[in-house]
């Protein structure tokens, strides 16, 4: 049966509450787009930026809209306006410096001072030659490259003759085809500089990996943005993909995850006729109740809101003047953990932290043993000690360059060598033997709660994580790369690092990308954001009832409160529930 894409459109706008539908051919600009008399105008002022480093080389106009309220006594609320050629004139389809001197006076958005910038180029070399063109590396790149320009470069730049704010909630982002999926991947990337974004007709297609993101709203913690979105049924319909069933898959997802969005859709094609029409309203949405922070949005139906605890974040309780290189579960909800200098401490069940008056040089990785001890590794001194309860130090194993260890309850351990890319199995009776080869990058290793699987992470390039069966005698058996680990778009590296799991079965694997959550039929079901935005490398649950996550990242330690209970290898086996398939 074939579907008209006017048909498509209604039977969009019934199962997508979100939508407003506008089907009709013209999009005649309202009261807040004209010029009113009376109304303060602001000024439009303009220049030429040649100083990044970020998009070396590049040249680019910038217009400045500065409202006649402005006081700099007063930071203002600003918006940046990608393409900025197509947004600074008082004619047009945008019309901005009307549209803000309209909205500002009737206080329907805050003093506000508007940005429009056009993207980089690389001016040409000669009269037969030409420019690079840096529109689409900048807006349509799946990195933070270009937030980055807008928060260490341009905003700088601007704020050196205007007070403007650094809050979040009094910054937003605007921009049409590649220039408003570039403002979303910029909020998206960097939440805690940009948390208002409006896209007219936006790019969400295969151009260089802009199609990700519906999947990728989907899966993460949610972020603290709000969102306007608009697109017509005649939009684009190319190599990359077609434009509407972007912006569609993108608005069904943001519904999902319970983002605070609108979806605007038309009759149009790709222009900006309808996104000048509503550009009005959608100010007014994404300003509502400044300067309220956005919240972060909460919809049970995503996976990974099982895991996450509204109003809990990362909290950094890193010893003063140390650096974290190890840490393990430990009993009774205690996380113990080694620092550079070799100083090993526990963080109680009540957080309390405790030193210990050993130390062991070189420490790197630990893993709690079933008697209360703590194995930790000494890859300078290519060995593996053994802290006891009773504060001593002794040898297990020599001849080995652990980068991660897991003890089982019964006493085997399992330690992986990243540049030998092996496995070995070292029995309590000290004898070791590789289990494994052939695992380029090696790195973590964790027990499955029934202790019948062992997986294990690679930094190598690859997405996987492999597992095996754990045999009768300890060895292992029926190797697969298993769990399809999220890759940053452009990476070859997942840099899957640290693991841990909990009473449901759900492997915590951190990487660059997050601390990703894997269910046992090996999908990422859900992304915990990395704290600070720095990637992770370990994990460990610890607290009374096992729900305070320990992460190290950065070498720093940071710990939060999740709805999930972990699970310690050294201790009795349990039963999980199983996947749904």
């Amino acid at each position: 049966m074939k579907i008209s894409r006017l048909c498509f459109l209604s039977l969009l706008c019934l199962a997508l509450p979100g939508i407003r539908a506008e089907a009709r051919d013209g999009y005649p600009l309202g009261p807040d787009s004209q010029t009113k008399p009376g109304v303060p105008q602001g000024t439009v002022t303009h220049s030429v930026f040649k100083t990044s480093k970020i998009f070396p080389g590049t040249e680019r106009d910038v217009w400045v809209y500065v409202p006649k309220q402005y006081d700099s006594k007063i930071p203002a609320a600003v918006m940046v306006f990608q393409d900025g050629g197509g947004f600074q004139s008082r004619e047009g389809q945008f019309r901005v410096p009307v549209v803000f001197d309209n909205l500002i006076s009737s206080h329907q958005m805050p003093v506000t001072v508007a940005i429009m910038v056009n993207p980089g180029t690389v001016p040409a070399a000669n009269a037969n030659s030409l420019p690079r063109y840096n529109r689409s590396h900048e807006y349509d790149g799946v990195t933070d490259d270009y937030a980055r320009f807008l928060q260490e470069e341009l905003l700088p730049e601007v704020g050196k003759s205007l007070n403007l704010t650094k809050d979040p909630a009094g910054r937003g982002l605007c921009g049409a085809s590649s220039g408003g999926i570039c403002s979303f991947i910029a909020a998206w990337e960097h939440p805690e500089w940009f948390s208002k974004v409006v896209s007219f007709v936006g790019s969400f297609t295969d151009l260089q990996g802009g199609n990700t993101y519906a999947s990728a709203i989907r899966k993460y913690e949610p972020r603290p943005i709000r969102v306007v979105l608009q697109d017509g049924s005649a939009d684009q319909d190319i190599y990359s993909g077609v434009w509407f069933l972007g912006n569609t898959d993108v608005a069904m997802a943001l519904k999902f995850a319970g983002y605070e969005y609108q979806f605007v859709t038309g009759t149009g094609g790709h222009n900006g006729e309808q996104g000048g029409q509503i550009l009005p309203d959608a100010l007014k949405f994404v300003w509502k109740d400044y300067p309220n922070q956005v919240p972060r949005p909460f919809n049970v139906r995503q996976p990974v809101m099982e895991v996450v605890k509204p109003g809990e974040t990362w909290k950094d309780i890193t010893p003063a003047g140390s650096t974290i290189t190890g840490l393990t579960s430990g009993a009774d909800g205690t996380v113990h953990i080694v620092t550079a200098a070799g100083t090993v401490h526990t963080v109680t069940a009540d957080s309390a932290l405790q030193e210990s008056h050993t130390t062991v040089p070189g420490a790197g990785a630990v893993a709690t043993l079933p008697d209360g001890g703590i194995a930790i590794a000494e890859p300078s001194h290519r060995r593996i000690v053994k802290l006891g309860k009773d504060g001593k130090l002794r040898t297990l194993a020599t001849g080995v360059i652990a980068s991660s260890l897991v003890a089982a309850h019964n006493g085997d351990l399992y330690v992986t060598e990243e540049k030998a890319g092996c496995v070995w199995l070292i029995k309590p009776n000290g004898k070791k033997t590789v289990v494994d080869r052939g695992l380029p990058g090696a790195d973590g290793v964790t027990l499955t709660p029934d202790q019948t699987l062992l997986h294990v992470s690679t930094k190598a390039p690859g997405k996987y994580v492999y597992s095996y069966v754990v045999l009768p005698n300890g060895e292992l058996g029926h190797k697969q790369a298993y769990f399809d680990i999220r890759l940053d778009y452009a990476t070859a590296e997942s840099y899957a690092a640290g693991m841990a799991t909990d009473t449901q079965g759900r492997l915590y694997v951190t990487s660059n990308t997050g601390i990703q959550l894997l269910d046992q039929a090996g999908r990422v079901i859900g992304i915990l954001e990395n704290p600070a935005h720095t990637p992770t490398t370990a994990l460990a649950f610890g607290g009374l009832s096992r729900d305070q996550l320990f992460t190290i990242a950065g070498g720093k330690l940071y710990t939060r409160t999740v709805r999930a209970h972990g699970v310690t290898p050294f201790t009795a086996a349990i039963k999980p529930p199983g996947p749904r398939l």
